[in-house]
């Protein structure tokens, strides 16, 4: 097949599901398809370069972060991309298009059906979910009758979770709708030799509660405990203020962004003892699975995306609840948690590709 691939965002821009669909492009080039996708530009990266067999076209953008991005910007990219496809449409003959996020991508996806007569499959990965982030809480009501056009026509819509299918269903059942997981490398991240560390993987926003985990360390006997958050967002300097507040400079270190293939983040999965994600809503927990993987001991908010990967109690504490996490935590740092396993093979992206594929072939 030749498949149009359309996400907003694709590595080396945004979060989690940044990568995912880098994986999805990178199985379905395994099984002998043609994939082009059209993403953002950011700064000087290429406008076109092939990525492990991927054509990969950035068109311009107002982009000004690596990992945020704003509805104005998202809307830059929706004008540049119609202009690219406009051109492009007549010349190549592509049999379908993995759309990634209903909303803006979706908004190309469902104009190229029409225009151009070309299905589409879905993608949800939770921002785009009609009420799901209140950072967008001021777009939704001028969204939602588009968004259910967007739904209704497409061949398919998948979402990482039963979780996230279900909040899709409450705004509308009008569509085809498809569980299929985030996948995982499982060579990517192995255990080590398990020290006295935290880690934390997350963008540095308000909803990930690593406010609440800062304040959950309060009063915590430390002793030779270290804890590393990994990620840059605009909550920055209101951690970085808990963090001298609570007299944990030096405990508690921020490093940033850093890649997920790279020997440093390797190690600092594979060497943490305990991971920790605190939090408010996740479609699906990627961190959580590739600290699974590293045999990091997980304490986890008790959201829906986080049950999908897991579901015995004793790793979960109730989301917001700054006491419940600390009282978890200390117990876990006064007995060393212990190295985690657990058979991840249904999660592993060769067993994912195939069901997006099998939608993608019906």
């Amino acid at each position: 097949m030749n498949i149009l691939f359309l996400n907003y965002e694709f590595p080396p821009l945004g979060g989690g599901a940044s990568p995912v669909s880098l994986e999805i492009a990178r199985g379905y080039v395994r099984h002998g398809h043609m994939v082009d996708v059209v993403t953002m530009s950011y700064k000087d990266l290429p406008s076109h370069e092939i990525i492990d067999g991927i054509n990969v076209f950035r068109v311009k953008s107002l982009r000004s972060k690596k990992e945020i991005c704003h509805p104005w910007e998202q809307l830059s990219y929706l004008i540049s991309a119609r202009k690219f496809l406009s051109r492009r449409m007549p010349k190549v003959r592509y049999d379908i298009s993995h759309t990634h996020f209903i909303i803006p991508t979706g908004v190309l996806a469902l104009w190229l059906k029409r225009k151009f007569g070309l299905p589409y499959v879905l993608t949800s990965h939770g921002s785009d979910v009609i009420g799901y982030n209140k950072r967008f809480a001021m777009l939704y009501p001028f969204l939602k009758r588009p968004w259910k056009n967007i739904v209704r026509e497409a061949k398919y819509v998948t979402a990482p979770s039963d979780f996230l299918i279900d909040s899709i269903k409450k705004i509308t059942t009008d569509g085809t709708f498809k569980t299929i997981s985030n996948g995982l490398d499982l060579n990517r991240f192995k255990p080590m030799k398990k020290e006295k560390r935290i880690l934390v993987v997350a963008r540095l926003f308000r909803n990930k509660g690593i406010q609440d985990f800062i304040e959950a360390l309060k009063g915590i006997e430390m002793e030779s405990w270290k804890v590393d958050i990994v990620g840059e967002g605009p909550y920055r300097g209101f951690l970085e203020q808990k963090i001298i507040e609570h007299n944990l400079s030096g405990k508690v270190q921020l490093l940033g962004w850093i890649d997920n293939d790279s020997v440093q983040m390797k190690e600092l999965y594979g060497k943490a003892g305990i991971f920790v994600s605190a939090s408010y809503f996740e479609s699906f927990g990627l961190t959580v699975l590739e600290a699974l993987s590293a045999g990091c001991y997980p304490l986890i908010s008790d959201i829906g995306g986080h049950r999908y990967i897991l579901q015995n109690d004793r790793y979960f504490f109730q989301a917001g609840n700054i006491e419940d996490l600390h009282r978890k935590l200390q117990s876990l740092m006064r007995r060393r948690a212990g190295r985690y396993e657990m058979n991840l093979d249904k999660f592993s992206w060769k067993n994912v590709i195939k069901h997006y594929i099998a939608l993608l072939e019906k």
